[in-house]
């Protein structure tokens, strides 16, 4: 092997390799403690991000108030459900705590395949963690009974309910366009005295990891302020523990769930832009008018597992307390998003939301390449095409890139008799051979770095693709030939294939394609050592794609296949070019000192 194959093998690898460990929530650096105490640390922490926001028990009227003391009751009335909806998304709503219970998306089945009685939308189940349940108003249960009225001009519904201290709590929520729900909160004291509403909270619902090993759970805020970043649980070092090993594509690196609780609350002070709570394809985002003082979320692990591995996780908005006078009232708004992750509708909300699809260093590469998946996918209204068409893209891009890589080292391949003399000639004078050897290479405008373009220009637009696998909605249940779900591996006769499970087609073809790559390029190393890399490579390959997404190894199959042909053209050219000058493939053109040298021998 030289050193341009060399070169080709350590970059790719370390690359592919590295990034791959990387994004499996660098495991490797996992924190030491990770145990009962994490949740004080964390609080700890985040009240030094926080600082300017004051404690929630402080947040209180300025002077003593004579405050009524109330007494929490359940609901004693039947409780009554209505559903509102749209195109895009239908609520079942209930007049026990007037909350979302149920949640439909109606462009989205809950399983491969056309939908049908069998297939039906997806449903998130907010039964355990109601949507837009209001908790720790004062005298207010969370289940109280309110009293429904459907049917407004703009499709909207009212909920109401008295407490007996006199609280008017008058809810209305609204469907908006892109999956947006809109909720307005209104409490008015009709009591003679002061009524206080205690620190309060509202639910964002829930979100589920689903039964893929891909599958993740998370969540997403964006604190306020000028310079406020969006914090990822996954990334952010106080509660990534918590969130580790529920995801990353296989290979997360799940804790023992011995001595952990099965229900962990967490709590985050400092007011929050937007709280968002997440799956792999789906999120739940919440917004207020009104300044909050913080989110808590619910961690909920997955008891069939005996590592610390998330099963359903929630979240709610802190709303600091207020005392209300008699005949006084208080409004609150909130929008919450429940729908896919989808770029461009989390982009056209705004306030950095985008960002929950978490491409990181990679979304200068990530943006576009879903904007290109999307407008293939209009022209063929299929996601492996699509794929296709944007391997041929890439590979047209750079097509003069690797036409003149693939053409440089041919042309090394033909200047090894001449390098090889001139290591013999100058073989004590290290040097002097350096300098003949780039002199040669300047003479036939030929650079020994260029043949590991090929490879490396791949780089970017692959991790972009895993990036956007993990995320983005629209490879989700994406069927292709023989592939039902393109965002996962292929799992043919599941169950029934001895070591691996299941059968995936296309990391062989990948393999077998990077073999005769490998055979058709042109190397000007020991033939013994290219045969080998002929199958250390795929079999490395095979090895690390073979509980990819589909989509991965059909990308890297099509884009191997292209380079290919592109290889096989060129070859063809040149030989035609060399018939046509009368020179010979084995022919060797000496130079002058190889003649001296041959003389002198």
């Amino acid at each position: 092997m030289n050193t341009q194959e060399k070169m080709i093998a350590a970059v790719m690898g370390l690359i592919l390799v590295g990034w791959f460990f990387y994004s499996q929530q660098q495991a490797a650096k996992k924190m030491a403690e990770q145990k009962k105490n994490a949740p004080q640390e964390l609080v700890a922490s985040t009240n030094k991000v926080a600082a300017v926001v004051k404690p929630l028990e402080t947040l209180s009227v300025p002077e003593p108030v004579k405050v009524v003391e109330v007494v929490t009751e359940a609901p004693t009335t039947p409780e009554e459900t209505c559903t509102v909806g749209n195109e895009e998304i239908e609520l079942v709503l209930s007049s026990h705590g007037a909350v979302i219970k149920e949640v439909f998306l109606k462009k989205y089945n809950s399983k491969p395949g056309k939908a049908d009685k069998d297939n039906p939308s997806v449903k998130f189940d907010f039964k355990q963690f109601p949507g837009f349940e209001l908790n720790g108003i004062a005298g207010l249960a969370e289940n109280a009974a309110y009293e429904i009225k459907q049917g407004a001009a703009d499709g909207s519904v009212t909920l109401t309910s008295v407490t007996k201290q006199g609280l008017l709590v008058e809810r209305k929520i609204e469907l908006l366009e892109d999956y947006q729900v809109k909720v307005s909160d209104s409490f008015r004291n009709n009591g003679s005295s002061p009524l206080s509403i205690g620190t309060n909270s509202v639910c964002l619902g829930m979100m589920v990891r689903g039964h893929s090993k891909n599958d993740s759970v998370s969540v997403d805020a964006l604190p306020t302020g000028e310079k406020a970043k969006v914090v990822h649980w996954d990334r952010y070092k106080p509660t990534k523990g918590f969130i580790g090993g529920s995801g990353g594509f296989g290979c997360g690196g799940s804790k023992s769930a011995v001595g952990m609780s099965d229900l962990k609350d967490i709590p985050m002070l400092g007011s929050q832009q937007w709280v968002a709570v997440k799956s792999r394809f789906f999120v739940s985002i919440l917004t207020s008018t009104t300044t909050n003082c913080g989110y808590e979320a619910t961690l909920v692990r997955d008891k069939s597992s005996e590592k610390y591995v998330l099963g359903r996780l929630s979240a709610k908005m802190l709303f600091p307390g207020q005392v209300l006078s008699p005949n006084s009232n208080i409004t609150r708004e909130y929008t919450m998003y429940v729908g896919p992750k989808k770029l461009d509708l989390l982009k056209k909300m705004g306030n950095e939301m985008d960002k929950i699809m978490q491409f990181g260093f990679f979304k200068i590469v990530c943006k576009p390449l879903v904007l290109i998946l999307n407008f293939f996918y209009k022209l063929i209204p299929n996601y492996g095409i699509a794929i296709i068409l944007l391997t041929i893209l890439v590979r047209i891009i750079f097509w003069p890139l690797t036409h003149k890589s693939t053409v440089s080292m041919r042309r090394m391949q033909e200047l090894q008799p001449q390098l090889k003399a001139l290591q013999k000639l100058h073989k004590e004078n290290p040097q002097k051979l350096q300098k003949e050897t780039w002199a040669i290479y300047k003479k036939n405008k030929v650079n020994p770095m260029s043949s590991c373009l090929p490879m490396l220009i791949q780089i970017p637009v692959f991790i972009a693709l895993f990036t956007v696998l993990r995320s983005a909605v629209e490879l989700r249940y994406a069927p292709f030939l023989w592939i039902v779900d393109l965002s996962e591996p292929e799992n043919l006769f599941a169950g029934m294939v001895p070591l691996v499970g299941s059968l995936n087609i296309l990391p062989f073809l990948m393999s077998g394609t990077m073999a005769l790559q490998s055979y058709l390029t042109p190397s000007a190393g020991d033939p013994q050592q290219q045969k080998m890399m002929m199958i250390m490579m795929p079999a490395m390959m095979l090895f690390m794609f073979y509980s990819f997404p589909a989509a991965l190894s059909l990308y890297w199959t099509v884009s191997q296949i292209l380079a290919i042909v592109q290889m096989l053209l060129i070859r063809r050219n040149t030989n035609a070019a060399k018939k046509d000058d009368g020179i010979d493939d084995a022919e060797v053109v000496s130079t002058r000192q190889q003649r001296r040298q041959s003389a002198r021998a």
